[in-house]
């Protein structure tokens, strides 16, 4: 599930702050994109050529021989929901350091990598990805006083490294995560600098996990601090002074299982420069409900000190603030939201007030202007009134401010006024995605990354006053957009509901109904899936192949109504829009069910799985990657209680019974399968591994079919978010290879 915040907290992205640290674990994995910490985005870039489809050939050429899978023991234990009797035989495999889950993991990755080192291309697929990956990609840049930072992979990097530039200077390293572990899956998750630009406060995390380590840089002696913050998660760095807010949980207790333990009472606390963690000051804690995420975060003149709590049963937050320079509000809040059914971030101040991007009373979003002596709803004022189009993120940044609007899953930039009036619109090279925009109030330029599915992401200056934008780094790849067509298309899902999706492909490909097709989702948690670069992509469509992307429900492409008629109780809607998709591609002759694969992670991963058991017969390969795949337990596990406002959970009697329906572990039957390839990752502490653990046991025991049942179990990685490029590079080669050869075609690869 991925941080859905935005302006870290301090206006650096374009979309609101509270929101990204609270999502990552709201939501799950976006699409095959590599972005780095907040200021520092990338999405990754590759190479296209004209080259001839691929071409099919039978399918017996191709495929390994047949899988003697593991044993998977089947205990009898049993759960009752509501007089309902639930085998779960497969309980063990949630006992993740248990020698004998540990020895199944690594019987079945034998069995795995074994398959997959029989496939005859696979090797030249690992290779094009590495030469394709293999480019300078660059980081959205960070004005920090005099100086400029922002990230740089110079190709095969496994973590991009951050540089400095001052003035005209040569850039100088500031921080390279290659040199934090041996194996490079040591990675950034947050880079915050101080008021003054003396102190960088930095988080990192470790082989994926979402546990942080926070770390202080003195940029004046180049050294770090001595003291060194733990059990930081889902959390913001906010400077005030001389030190910053944070949030994390309590020490684990003595044996308890770190990546899997359920995680319970979140505080903010205040941490002063030069003192240890057992110094840090409580700010905000609630003895009374185990659940739900507090973060604090200031505006940039560090007057109003935000506090966002979420409960683990709604959807949004409330937002409460301090104002620090009243020294009779010392220890008080002043609540300027109080219920947890919208979300609500500050994302600056203005005089006596706080701006304020909600979707309260405005599905769409819209921006608002309180004042915290006067925070009765009576008395706001709106600056940016809800549109037709989504508002998905606003920052504020020399003295105006930018608005990221979508429409149809595609950006549009538009800049205004502080006091709202509409000034003009920015200009996109092209239908895509545009981020950034962030800095301070005192600004004149800001930085922003667009990309598109054919557009290798440019990182552009853009002067706010003239409203002109300039290159400031363009990849030097050999791709080629006019080689490709993206096209948008709307198609009706089983209840009537019109959807948009993407469809990419070589120009002149031939629509026989043949071509290897690649049908990539996730619906669900108010992401908005759209267009964006990948290099792992660019080999299926230099390959020949199409790809598909649809804007399902549950997602925020149409803002808070879209997302809603996704959730719970309504999260059929989303796999009825996935198959609708599927079924529009052979209907249009893309593709058939020979040469379709479904895929999607986190929450896309439960799409996947869910269709699968729903429609066995959709597709040729299904892609279930780090899933949430037993929705009845799911809400035990590290965070996973925060979904509750998304599924629901079991513990409520109308809620388990339509889990129940659509839960993918629960809802496997004998039946012939797709080519299964589930991918999960040993240190995924947000959607644990068990999950996945547990389908593939069930998917191999009910598989009728004479087609594969994979679980691809990587170590020392997780969720996603930090992974190595080696890491990537491995196993997008053996996603290919295992669709490519399950299709029964040779794919054409340089």
């Amino acid at each position: 599930m991925k941080f859905r915040v935005t302006a870290a907290m301090k206006n650096a992205q374009l979309l609101p702050a509270l929101l990204l640290a609270i999502a990552a674990c709201r939501a799950t994995s976006s699409p095959p994109r590599n972005t780095l910490p907040a200021k520092a985005a990338v999405t990754e870039i590759t190479t296209a050529e004209n080259e001839a489809p691929s071409r099919p050939v039978p399918a017996a050429a191709l495929l390994p021989l047949p899988v003697n899978y593991p044993a998977s023991r089947q205990s009898d234990h049993v759960d009752t929901y509501f007089g309902t009797r639930v085998p779960d035989p497969y309980r063990w495999l949630e006992e993740l350091d248990s020698p004998e889950t540990k020895q199944w993991v690594t019987a079945q990755n034998e069995v795995s990598f074994g398959y997959l080192s029989q496939i005859p291309f696979r090797d030249k697929i690992r290779q094009r990805l590495t030469t394709m990956w293999n480019y300078e990609r660059y980081g959205i840049p960070e004005q920090v006083g005099e100086a400029l930072v922002y990230s740089r992979n110079d190709g095969l990097q496994n973590q991009p490294v951050v540089y400095i530039q001052r003035g005209k200077a040569e850039a100088q390293v500031l921080l390279d995560p290659n040199t934090f572990s041996a194996e490079g899956t040591t990675a950034l998750a947050a880079l915050e600098f101080s008021a003054d630009h003396r102190y960088l406060a930095y988080s990192l995390s470790g082989g994926g996990s979402d546990w942080q380590r926070v770390k202080i840089l003195d940029l004046k002696t180049g050294q770090d601090l001595p003291e060194e913050l733990s059990w930081v998660k889902v959390s913001g760095l906010s400077w005030v002074k001389n030190g910053f807010y944070y949030s994390r949980y309590d020490t684990p207790k003595a044996g308890e299982n770190s990546l899997a333990g359920k995680n319970e009472y979140h505080k903010v606390y205040y941490h002063q420069l030069n003192t240890p963690q057992s110094a840090d000051k409580l700010v905000y804690e609630d003895p009374k409900m185990a659940l739900g995420f507090r973060i604090a975060a200031a505006t940039e003149d560090e007057r109003f000190l935000s506090l966002y709590l979420t409960d683990g049963k709604s959807d949004g937050n409330r937002l409460l603030v301090r104002d620090l320079r009243d020294a009779k509000q010392a220890g008080k809040w002043t609540t300027l939201v109080s219920s947890y059914e919208h979300d609500n971030s500050v994302i600056g101040s203005v005089g006596d007030a706080v701006l304020v991007y909600t979707n309260y009373k405005a599905p769409n979003y819209r921006l608002v202007r309180i004042d915290p002596k006067k925070p009765q709803e009576a008395n706001w004022t709106e600056v940016l009134p809800e549109t037709a189009n989504k508002l998905e993120g606003i920052s504020q940044v020399g003295g105006h401010l930018i608005a990221n609007y979508l429409h149809d899953a595609s950006s549009q930039v538009k800049v205004y006024t502080e006091q709202g009036k509409f000034l003009h619109d920015v200009s996109l090279p092209a239908i895509g995605t545009a981020s950034g925009f962030g800095g301070r109030r005192a600004d004149k330029a800001t930085y922003y990354a667009f990309t598109s599915f054919t557009y290798p992401t440019t990182i552009y200056k853009y002067d706010i006053g003239t409203n002109t934008s300039t290159v400031f780094r363009a990849p030097k790849v050999d791709v080629n957009p006019a080689d490709y067509e993206t096209t948008q298309v709307f198609y009706k899902s089983k209840d009537g509901t019109k959807v948009p999706m993407f469809i990419v492909h070589k120009k002149g490909l031939k629509l026989d109904g043949k071509n290897p097709t690649y049908l990539y989702a996730y619906g669900g948690f108010n992401v908005s899936l759209t267009p964006g670069f990948s290099v792992a992509r660019m080999l299926w469509l230099e390959s020949g192949g199409i790809l598909a992307v649809p804007n399902l429900r549950g997602g925020g492409e149409y803002g808070e109504a879209w997302h809603k008629a996704g959730m719970t109780p309504h999260k059929q809607n989303v796999f009825d829009d996935f198959i609708a998709a599927a079924e529009y591609l052979k209907t249009h002759n893309y593709t058939d069910a020979g040469h379709l694969a479904i895929a999607g992670g986190s929450n896309g991963g439960l799409l996947v799985g869910a269709t699968m058991t729903q429609r066995p017969d959709l597709c040729q390969v299904a892609l279930p990657a780090v899933g949430v795949l037993d929705m009845l337990r799911y809400h035990a596990f590290t965070i996973g209680w925060n979904w509750a406002p998304e599924y629901g959970t079991s513990d409520n009697q109308e809620q388990f019974e339509n889990l129940y329906k659509f839960s993918p572990l629960h809802n496997l039957r004998p039946a012939a399968y797709p080519a299964t390839m589930i991918t999960t990752a040993d240190h995924d502490d947000r959607v644990v591994p068990a999950h996945s653990f547990k389908f593939a046991a069930a998917l191999q025991a009910a598989n009728t079919g004479p087609r594969p049942q994979l679980i691809r179990i990587d170590v020392n990685a997780g969720h996603g978010a930090g992974k190595s490029t080696k890491l990537q590079i491995e196993e997008w080669a053996d996603v290919w290879s295992f669709c490519f050869a399950n299709m029964g075609v040779t794919p054409v690869v340089k």
